[in-house]
């Protein structure tokens, strides 16, 4: 029987100087700062940090809602896309639409990051560009001159950080992060987790129960992490399992605002989810929990009833 091999199941391979060849391409699509007549959401790419290459896609509907014949302010979301540290980007077609559909059904401005991917970059870049990210954004709504729209139409007091697997981690570690930063007159009011991507050196139950999952099974993890984390670290790193980082338990979590988690128990990760949400209620943070008995990781992208069920949830915890 042929070894498994992570590498070619992820359709990438490792070149000699340290960094990827990737072959799991997805159709592109580009921004849409000028819709047509019936388009719902316009979006728009703005350079943030040129030496980082660092830009964000920025989305607005098209139709903005009104209180008494007024622009309402609405919420925005930075939303960070998923691709286990490795791969994709805020310009695939699965991640455009998403942003679109947030952005038109919540409804609110989303803003999703073009952070960098390792291993060329590894952790904590990922975590320093979503702080660049939520700097800028406090820029651009406290300054005359900020970006459109964000300056005419958000709402700074709701502001949400948000991602799926990967980009859930991120969302999470950049909230740590921003505690110790004032933001004002922007208020990071929580957090929306969809399958956080978390691991450990000691492995959980239904990591071992779905070692061999079809899609993601556990070597494709252990080598994402292999891939992202700082060299000379394990997975019992803090940016890994969040379990571990007492500095943030002592005295972050409690500050973090409300969270959204969203798993499914048939995810390799779902014990290290609900050991994270444990953590969180533990620690002072109001947490709003969806465990599903039934389902895989990134069931949400196939199945559509799925998909509709979270964004409703998204809906009403935002709203």
């Amino acid at each position: 029987m042929a070894k498994f091999n992570p590498y070619e199941h992820l359709k990438i391979s490792l070149k000699s100087d340290g960094t990827l060849q990737r072959s799991n391409f997805m159709a592109r699509v580009p921004a849409n700062p000028k819709p047509s007549q019936g388009e719902l959401v316009a979006s728009k790419d703005i350079t943030i940090n040129t030496q980082k290459n660092l830009w964000v896609r920025i989305y607005c509907p098209t139709k903005l809602p009104a209180n008494d014949r007024c622009v309402a302010r609405l919420p925005i979301i930075l939303h960070f896309h998923a691709g286990g540290w490795i791969d994709h980007s805020v310009a695939d077609v699965m991640y455009h639409e998403k942003c679109n559909q947030l952005s038109k059904d919540i409804p609110a401005i989303v803003v999703s990051p073009e952070y960098r991917l390792a291993p060329e970059h590894r952790l904590p870049a990922q975590y320093e560009d979503a702080m660049d990210t939520i700097l800028w954004v406090n820029k651009q709504v406290s300054s005359q001159e900020g970006e459109e729209w964000l300056r005419e139409y958000a709402d700074y007091s709701r502001f949400y950080l948000m991602g799926r697997a990967n980009g859930a981690n991120i969302a999470y570690n950049a909230s740590i992060m921003a505690v110790d930063v004032d933001l004002k007159p922007l208020r990071i009011s929580g957090m929306i987790l969809n399958q956080p991507m978390f691991s450990g050196k000691h492995r959980t139950k239904s990591e071992l129960k779905y070692a061999c999952d079809e899609l993601m099974p556990l070597p494709v993890w252990d080598l994402m992490w292999e891939l992202a984390l700082p060299k000379g670290t394990d997975r019992d790193h803090r940016f890994s399992n969040p379990v571990k980082d007492n500095v943030a338990k002592e005295s972050k979590i409690k500050k973090i605002g409300k969270c959204l988690v969203i798993g499914y128990g048939m995810d390799p990760m779902v014990d290290r989810q609900q050991e994270f949400v444990t953590m969180l209620v533990s620690h002072g943070a109001r947490v709003d929990a969806h465990f599903d008995d039934i389902g895989f990781h990134g069931i949400d992208i196939v199945d559509s009833k799925r998909r509709s069920y979270n964004f409703q949830l998204i809906k009403d915890f935002v709203n």
